[in-house]
């Protein structure tokens, strides 16, 4: 007796049709009636083994490398990579997120809502890179437990848990079979009475982290390399107090904050004078008089405001 499994390899160097037979005992093909059949198949059939099949461990989230990787996930990461650059700094009196808008023909109509920064609260919202079917759903899922923790608790969700929410669900899509790990990251900011504003970052394997400042999307080191020497740079001029162990004095307010913004998309994307405040979307996220959380996403006029005084600010240290 005999077991024979067909199975058929089509990769982007192998493609031939296989045919692997596990026998029992030391029973032989050609002693079979059976088995015989199969003889002119064998001979016309491509059956030599290719080392490189063992190896293959990128088709399923489900499966480590003997490295100890799962190269889906890494491959959702990298098309991350690829997206359009995403800024978020925590300021002083607030958050400011800055997202690039890739205009891909000049034929399509505009769009009546953003379609990089999202509304999941009241006191949250977040910015998308990647791909935005993947974000819609995720978007959709935040929005739906941070409703029902509001009418359970009669209160705001706390900004943490709604973010570890959404990545637990993340996580999920990438240690199940038939599934496929979101290709999108995001950059939540939110308020909440506890801990103020906090800004954090998410990414396809469901991980997540808490940041002052931080980019995502296309370019990203370059323009992390920006908000490291430039997020808490002492103005000309001041010099911090050897005994002031609070940080904030350094920390931009929230015009700051979207200067250095723009300065960084500026490194980041293509683009400068008129056509740069097509391609960029600002928001900030502040608190009123009354204590009540405010969000605003800039209008072209002032997007254009802001990158105008960035550009006056080049010139002027050019000059000196």
């Amino acid at each position: 007796m005999y077991i024979a499994n067909y199975f058929i390899a089509q990769t982007s160097t192998v493609r031939s049709v296989r045919l692997r037979f596990d026998l029992l005992a030391s029973v032989r093909i050609d002693n079979d009636p059976i088995g015989r059949c199969f003889l002119p198949l064998i001979r016309h059939i491509d059956v030599s083994f290719d080392p490189s099949m063992a190896r293959r461990y990128d088709a399923s989230t489900t499966t480590f490398s003997p490295e100890g990787r799962l190269h889906q996930v890494e491959y959702a990461i990298e098309a991350i990579n690829n997206a359009g650059t995403c800024v978020g700094i925590l300021a002083k009196d607030g958050i400011v997120m800055a997202s690039e808008r890739r205009i891909t023909s000049g034929l399509l109509a505009p769009a009546k809502t953003s379609e990089k920064t999202y509304f999941l609260a009241k006191h949250a919202a977040c910015n998308v890179a990647g791909l935005t079917a993947d974000a819609n759903i995720l978007i959709d899922q935040a929005r739906l437990r941070a409703g029902r923790y509001q009418y359970q608790y009669q209160e705001p969700i706390p900004m943490e848990q709604l973010v570890e929410y959404v990545c637990n669900y993340k996580q999920y899509f990438t240690q199940r079979g038939g599934l496929r790990p979101f290709g999108v990251a995001f950059l939540f900011a939110g308020y909440d009475e506890h801990y103020g504003f906090q800004l954090y970052q998410s990414d396809p394997s469901g991980n997540y982290s808490g940041w002052k400042a931080t980019v995502i999307g296309a370019n990203n080191q370059a323009g992390k390399t920006i908000l490291k020497s430039d997020y808490q740079k002492q103005p000309e001029g001041e010099e911090k107090m050897a005994d002031d162990d609070d940080e904030s004095g350094s920390i931009p307010d929230v015009q700051g904050a979207l200067r250095l913004a723009v300065k960084v998309l500026n490194k980041t994307m293509d683009g400068s004078g008129t056509t740069a405040a097509e391609k960029m979307e600002l928001f900030t996220m502040a608190l009123d008089d009354n204590g009540q959380v405010v969000t605003k996403i800039l209008t072209k006029t002032e997007t254009q405001a802001v990158i105008s005084a960035v550009e006056s600010e080049s010139a002027s240290s050019g000059e000196s």
